[in-house]
């Protein structure tokens, strides 16, 4: 598993997606040359180009009408997914079909949107359109035996993005669902459960559809929620009358209830300052447009288009550093030698240069009681919202019962230090620093020497056992720290991990 999420790290959500569509499509074509799927190869061919041309040339056109950046990354995933849902086109018909897909679903990121943020997803949002309006419907024939188990393989995508639990409740839902229909109507269990689970899409839909992080909600509560709202209206019996419901029906029923209880913000927001904080690492502060509502701790997906992008995107996600007391939105950035052309390109902002971020998320935030005992393991650039917490409480005059280990190699990394030199003394919160290169430790250095390990906790944290345990860094290093938790009796109960798709 540790190999798993290493592989898993290198690349983006986005990126991965792409890859596990391409990968679905190769086999598609192969089966279709040798005969095992009954359609023309050359028809898929020509129906997934035709599609990528249409959604490209309605992309460009919505982004440059409606002023928004064009992310050509996300233009060839709605092509592979329609292409893997609607079946190849053969006649005039069946293009004008691809066409309309292909149009509403790029478009509809523009026009179902409330303050810059889409509602729905735009591949099942377009096939409910051309179905409703009998220009065609999604035959959904990558649901067939001989791709599943490379379908399976969307279980990395799960993975990446931690939305176990919303696919789990999806599923249990789904399952539950058609087992009460089919008892109620005295249909064969078995039949139908061979149909739905070993020779349909559900997995696709579920590892691909269900999980978009755009039109998902912002937390594991209410991802559950939503997973199992979804999973009830996609069993093939459930009908309100004679209206019955279909994967993409259920899916854009599902949006708008994410979109019910999810944060609105999108910002289209200028840079005001960019500064050096540390040995490679910067501070960038955004004017916000509109004033952004967020708890400490929560992140965002930022946006940045710019030329020769590579093989990781212009797409990222990074906690919000600022508190949401702060007028302005602040990223610490963490750059490295032969970096992303993402971060070349975030380094090279200049004053009034645009950003934009969308999707507030996250579940590591404050408990609501402040009087839980908490520490706080933070490693690297992951002290990005032990930052927010922390400035967020000074500012509200809240103290609470802290310790906060904060970890670095050499001791010119350490940043922040002016907010949390100001939470030990007026807040009471107590600060571990330590440095875990013992070459380079200055001799005059003060603080601890060498990673955090169980014996550096407990020296420190002797009412450890009743505490609950904030992780955040790069992955390797929070995987190290829970390790070490679980084999000092910590339960999982007590131990939150910082995440988002993509520390790159």
């Amino acid at each position: 598993m540790e190999f798993i999420d290493k592989f898993l790290d290198k690349l983006t959500m986005y990126r991965l997606v792409l890859y596990y569509l391409l990968l679905l499509f190769v086999i598609a074509f192969g089966y279709s040359i040798i005969g095992i799927l009954h359609f023309n190869p050359f028809q898929l061919v020509f129906s997934t180009v035709f599609l990528v041309i249409v959604s490209w040339v309605t992309n460009k056109i919505f982004s440059k009408t409606f002023n928004a950046p064009a992310n050509v990354e996300s233009v060839y995933i709605t092509s592979l997914i329609l292409s893997l849902i609607i079946s190849p086109a053969h006649s005039f018909s069946g293009y004008m079909f691809l066409f309309w897909a292909g149009v509403l679903s790029m478009a509809s990121k523009y026009i179902f949107a409330i303050g810059k943020k889409h509602i729905f997803n735009p591949v099942a949002v377009a096939v409910v359109i051309t179905a409703l309006t009998l220009v065609g419907s999604a035959s959904w024939w990558i649901g067939t035996l001989p791709m599943l188990p490379f379908e399976l393989l969307g279980v990395l995508i799960v993975r990446k993005i931690r939305r176990i639990d919303l696919v789990f409740y999806f599923f249990v839902s789904a399952f539950s669902s058609m087992l009460f229909f089919t008892i109620l109507q005295g249909g064969n269990i078995l039949q139908i459960f061979q149909g739905v689970f070993i020779a349909s899409s559900i997995f696709f839909f579920a590892f691909v559809m269900l999980t978009e992080p755009l039109t998902t909600p912002p937390t594991k509560k209410l991802q559950g929620i939503y997973g199992a709202f979804v999973g009830i209206l996609f069993a093939p019996q459930f009908h309100i009358g004679s209206f019955y419901t279909t994967p993409e029906i259920a899916l854009v029923l599902g949006n708008i209830f994410s979109y019910v209880v999810s944060p609105k913000a999108k910002l289209i927001s200028p840079l005001m300052e960019k500064r050096r904080i540390g040995a490679d690492i910067f501070d960038f502060l955004f004017a916000p447009t509109n004033p952004l509502a967020f708890s400490p701790g929560q992140y965002m997906e930022w946006t940045l288009p710019h030329e020769k992008t590579d093989s990781r995107g212009n797409r990222r996600y990074f906690t919000i550093a600022s508190s949401p007391t702060e007028n302005t939105v602040r990223l610490g950035v963490r750059f490295y030698q032969n970096g992303s052309s993402f971060k070349n390109a975030l380094l090279s902002m200049q004053p009034n240069s645009k950003i934009v971020g969308a999707q507030i998320s996250g579940d590591f935030t404050l408990p609501k009681d402040k009087k839980k005992k908490l520490v706080f393991l933070a490693g690297g650039i992951g002290v990005t919202p032990f930052r927010s917490m922390l400035k967020y409480l000074l500012d509200k005059n809240e103290s609470r019962p802290i310790v906060m280990f904060y970890a670095n190699k050499r001791m010119d990394e350490i940043v922040y230090v002016d907010v949390f030199n100001q939470a030990q003394r007026q807040l009471g919160v107590k600060m571990v620093y330590t440095l875990t290169d013992k070459a380079v430790s200055p001799q005059d250095w003060r603080g601890r020497i060498g990673r955090i390990d169980a014996a550096m906790i407990q020296q420190e944290v002797p009412d450890y056992k009743e505490r609950t345990f904030y992780l955040s860094g790069p992955h390797a290093m929070v995987a190290s720290y829970e390790r070490v938790l679980r084999r000092m009796g910590i339960p999982e109960a007590q131990i939150k991990k910082d995440f988002f798709p993509g520390f790159a």
